[in-house]
């Protein structure tokens, strides 16, 4: 049941806040979902830490206490309005636009709504979205869909969270330190978030990949020759080297908070025209938790086979995806979400696979 609860919200939310954002916030606002999400992690993180040691009924109070933030969620999702361009889709187009008025503070919205209108009504002509997301028109759309919630959990990230108490042990830690050494890891990633929220609609989401990619491949090249020459020869890491590989970790984990982190979730949920917004989503959700879910399961066996090649092993999967991002990647700052398909027209690769009629259905 929690997971079908954070199936769905994983799914609206970051299509409610690129509906209801101004496209020059979009980036911003949407990234507030992943400040949350890991303001949530570090905040589990430390009532699982405290109620560990509540025996025998502990994990009975850390399970429960998840019905507070679920009963919050329920109640602000009744309260919120809905988005402009849903209300508009439905046929209730005057309530539409008095809500994008509220929002945007002004009467003068007679050009955006405009395009939410026609974008509506193209909508409205498709009857199959997850059919209509495999024709040749939406392939970039759908690739972007399918590979940045593939490449996010293959930064390894998850590994290092989920399990940095075992990793931090491997490496020589006692084990109250392991535990305060991955506390430090989510407050990181948390406090790295606003990183990316300040800079990713002036800086725009290349920038912030590329670079949040560059900075990790080379953080775990560090880890992995440090563990490797030190971990092989001398069996356990001194305290110096010690504190070399948590500072390290918390780099890579910092540059996963303004590159990776949110973008993965925000570029998704902003490039998709609006007869396919939710298909696109929910498949990005999907691909996410199916690929959460293979390298939780395989880390460990992962760890004790390739021992420091681990970090080796997420490096490469960074490069790829940090040339991947370079190449096929357009910027999506401060581009209209009903705008969005004319990027790919633009595009020096994805041009060559649209067809040129999916402009005027996109204008």
């Amino acid at each position: 049941m929690l997971g079908f609860g954070i199936g769905f919200g994983n799914q609206a939310v970051p299509l409610y806040l690129s509906e209801m954002a101004p496209t020059h916030i979009r980036g911003g606002v949407n990234m507030m979902f992943q400040l949350a999400t890991t303001l949530g992690i570090f905040t589990a993180n430390m009532i699982n830490y405290g109620t560990s040691k509540l025996e025998p009924w502990g994990w009975r109070l850390s399970l429960g206490l998840a019905a507070l933030p679920a009963t919050l969620m329920t109640i602000g999702g009744i309260l919120v309005p809905e988005t402009p361009s849903s209300l508009i889709e439905r046929g209730l187009t005057e309530r539409g636009r008095k809500v994008l008025e509220r929002i945007r503070g002004t009467e003068n919205v007679s050009a955006e709504y405009q395009d939410m209108v026609e974008a509506s009504e193209f909508a409205k002509s498709i009857k199959h979205p997850f059919r209509n997301i495999l024709q040749r028109r939406n392939r970039p759309q759908l690739i972007m869909a399918i590979f940045m919630p593939t490449f996010q959990i293959l930064t390894g990230i998850n590994s290092i969270l989920f399990y940095a108490p075992v990793l931090f042990q491997s490496m020589g830690f006692a084990a109250n330190a392991s535990l305060y050494s991955s506390a430090l890891t989510g407050a990181v990633l948390a406090s790295s978030t606003l990183i990316s929220i300040a800079a990713v609609d002036r800086l725009g989401r290349r920038a912030l990949l590329i670079s949040g990619g560059i900075t990790m491949i080379t953080c775990q090249v560090i880890v992995a020759i440090i563990l490797g020459i030190k971990l092989g020869t001398a069996g356990e890491l001194s305290k110096g080297y010690s504190i070399i590989v948590v500072i390290v970790i918390c780099l890579f984990v910092l540059a996963f908070g303004w590159s990776w982190g949110p973008l993965g979730w925000t570029v998704p949920s902003e490039i998709f025209p609006l007869e396919t917004r939710s298909a696109g989503q929910s498949i990005t959700v999907a691909v996410n938790l199916l690929f959460t879910f293979i390298i939780a399961q395989s880390f460990l066996y992962l760890l004790c086979h390739l021992k420091f090649g681990i970090f080796l092993f997420f490096a490469g999967w960074v490069t790829v995806m940090t040339i991947f991002v370079l190449l096929f990647l357009p910027e999506t700052k401060n581009v209209p979400i009903e705008e969005m398909i004319l990027l790919w027209q633009k595009h020096w690769f994805w041009k060559r696979i649209m067809p040129q009629e999916s402009v005027i259905n996109g204008s």
